[in-house]
């Protein structure tokens, strides 16, 4: 199978992949979340080619993770906004600093978390919605899945 066919496995997580599952979509949306939204602000953040970079602001913008917004006429410009699809993935990326964070000893650049309700730094935490407790890999378990067959 090749990558460009993640998309036909039926998976959320193979789907989730499709859009975000690369090195520098997962960088750009970063610096989405922390209020980049032109162009050469992703380019200089990231260190990507400007191919690179229009390539995934395209993809992203496909598949509605951003609009693209024109902000001025002449030349013509775009800001490159979040849309709620978007901003719906905050929690993953947060999550996956802090794994890295905890699990590769890396020496963190990234500003510290603070809940702006109470304005208490905070580790993220995912937790049940039924009951409240955490959820962790010891308390989680997974009903088997039906795999349907995927053509290589």
């Amino acid at each position: 199978m090749r990558w460009s066919e993640i998309d036909t496995i039926p998976c959320p997580v193979a789907q989730a992949m499709a859009v975000i599952g690369d090195t520098w979509t997962i960088l750009i949306l970063r610096d989405a979340l922390r209020g980049a939204t032109k162009f050469d602000e992703f380019q200089r953040a990231t260190g990507a080619s400007r191919a690179i970079v229009s390539d995934r602001l395209a993809h992203l913008v496909e598949h509605k993770v951003f609009e693209r917004v024109q902000y001025e006429d002449h030349p013509p410009r775009f800001a490159y906004r979040l849309t709620p699809r978007g901003r719906a993935l905050q929690p993953v990326l947060m999550m996956l600093a802090h794994w890295a964070e905890t699990q590769l000893s890396v020496k963190t650049r990234s500003s510290r978390r603070r809940h702006t309700t109470c304005d208490h730094s905070f580790t993220p935490v995912i937790t049940c919605s039924e009951c409240g407790e955490p959820a962790t890999p010891d308390t989680i378990t997974y009903d088997q899945p039906r795999h349907v067959a995927v053509k290589a």
